[in-house]
């Protein structure tokens, strides 16, 4: 790593713990078009609220083992006897509503899928299929939320998904691409906006 990446990244991500550095420097503004792995962001961001975020990524592994892999199809079917399973588990956010959150999101993400709807493209649809890129120069100046971000919450909330207001949303479209909040001095700003020409 060069000095000029140490000191040309985002201020948010700080420069001592390498697992916040490695996360903004090869996943934060990364544009995600799977599926997938798009609900298990928004069920990560969901589970961060009142959180902060690096806590989420010291426990991500153990939550990800914990919910089977984010596999849909059998997070959906978790029962009771699951939910005292994972509230039982100290590798989570131990939060029943969560974990009902993110079994009812599950359910959700297969009835989209099942009636022909993908859920990527939805989800993409709030920006217009592309990212937008910002040009701050300090990641203060970028807002809390925005009206794409109002928008989807909106729409998600409307779908039955919980623990996606707009702040939780922004952040998830940040984390995920849809919006390239690399602060224009960071050296991940121009890499970033090469992914999505």
């Amino acid at each position: 790593m060069t000095d000029s990446h140490t000191s040309g990244r985002c201020g948010w991500c700080g420069t001592t713990d390498p697992l916040y550095i490695a996360y903004h420097d090869t996943e934060w503004g990364v544009p995600e078009r799977d599926p997938r792995a798009l609900w298990e962001k928004l069920v990560l961001d969901g589970f961060q609220a009142g959180l902060a975020w690096i806590t989420i990524l010291r426990k991500r592994e153990g939550i990800r083992d914990a919910f089977d892999g984010f596999d849909p199809e059998i997070v959906a079917r978790y029962d009771e006897a699951d939910i005292q399973r994972l509230l039982g588990d100290a590798r989570i956010i131990r939060s029943r509503a969560k974990i009902n959150a993110a079994i009812r999101g599950a359910q959700i993400w297969l009835q989209m899928r099942d009636d022909g709807e993908d859920f990527s493209e939805w989800l993409w649809s709030f920006v217009g299929g592309q990212p937008i890129h910002t040009p701050f120069a300090d990641f203060r100046q970028a807002p809390t939320q925005t009206e794409q971000s109002v928008a989807m919450a909106k729409a998600l909330k409307k779908r039955g998904f919980n623990f996606c207001g707009p702040v939780i949303v922004y952040a998830f479209m940040q984390a995920v691409g849809m919006v390239n909040d690399h602060q224009t001095t960071c050296f991940r700003h121009r890499e970033v906006r090469a992914m999505s020409l």
